[in-house]
């Protein structure tokens, strides 16, 4: 467990890792602080967005929208690389999650993967007290390409997070590992972006390979598979619409308020990408 680092060291170590920075508005005091605990921390989150166009994006993270009030992570990383600085504190990025998986990630104690999750949004512990969040901009559909400035941005990132506080990789962890009705990220395992952290970390911050690893091909979709899971995710969403739960206390017991704004939202995003997969099903007979 680990106190957050204030909005001027994450500055420091990130810019040490050779990120390039964008501060974004009032970031340093921008946050949720107000409806929950923000720390100790355990690990990082990597998400996608779902997005197209850095302005929008940025907006979009940093606002939040009607049924989902921002910021909705600590940083967006770009297309191009840069990370823009949005909020620091508590954000409405991780969600509810899977103690399991918290256990595993604070002992930094499983193999290539956390046990899959088994909890999510409705019925998980508190995963905005726990973990850092970065936004990566992409469509989220599996097959948007990842560049390979942004793809070592994100390595960067996570790495500077895991050198401040003496973390090994296995601290960063992606949204599908940590809550049962989430994909993302999809386009790169992260078994592979943590391999990619781990040799980073072997390395001063100021390293920079002198040839750049490509980023891993997309995974082979099982659209049977995908579609399967998303119906059930969507199912559990459904069900937790209107239920009122208790204020999480950081604790690993701690339950998750939302309103039913918020589940509807994802839902919305969930049935975007269940129609995406079907098409793709229908395609290949």
């Amino acid at each position: 467990m680990a106190t957050p680092l204030s909005a001027s060291a994450v500055l420091t170590a990130l810019r040490a890792e050779g990120v390039t920075v964008v501060e974004v508005g009032n970031w340093r005091t921008h946050n949720r602080n107000t409806k929950g605990a923000w720390g100790p921390l355990n690990g990082s989150i990597v998400h996608h967005t779902v997005t197209k166009g850095t302005a929008s994006t940025v907006a979009m993270v940093r606002d939040g929208y009607t049924a989902l009030p921002g910021p909705l992570c600590h940083g967006m990383i770009a297309k191009d690389g840069r990370v823009h600085m949005v909020g620091w504190g508590r954000t409405n990025h991780a969600g509810g999650g899977d103690a399991h998986v918290l256990d595993q990630v604070i002992t930094e104690s499983y193999g290539t993967h956390p046990t899959p999750p088994t909890k999510g949004n409705a019925n998980g512990t508190d995963g905005n007290a726990r973990f850092y969040g970065w936004e990566c901009e992409n469509l989220g559909d599996g097959k948007a390409p990842w560049p390979k400035v942004q793809y070592d941005a994100i390595v960067r990132v996570q790495a500077a997070l895991c050198r401040a506080h003496g973390w090994s990789a296995k601290s960063v962890i992606g949204h599908l590992e940590w809550s049962s009705d989430k994909v993302d990220p999809r386009g790169f395992t992260m078994a592979d972006l943590r391999a990619s952290v781990a040799e980073r970390l072997k390395h001063p911050a100021s390293w920079s390979p002198s040839t750049s690893s490509p980023v891993p091909a997309p995974p082979k979709e099982k659209p049977v598979a995908s579609t399967d899971s998303k119906v059930t995710a969507l199912h559990t969403n459904l069900l937790s619409i209107g239920e009122i739960g208790t204020t999480a206390k950081g604790t690993s017991s701690g339950r998750v308020e939302h309103g039913a704004g918020y589940y509807l939202a994802h839902i919305l995003n969930e049935v975007r990408q269940l129609r995406a997969d079907v098409a793709d099903l229908k395609k290949e007979k």
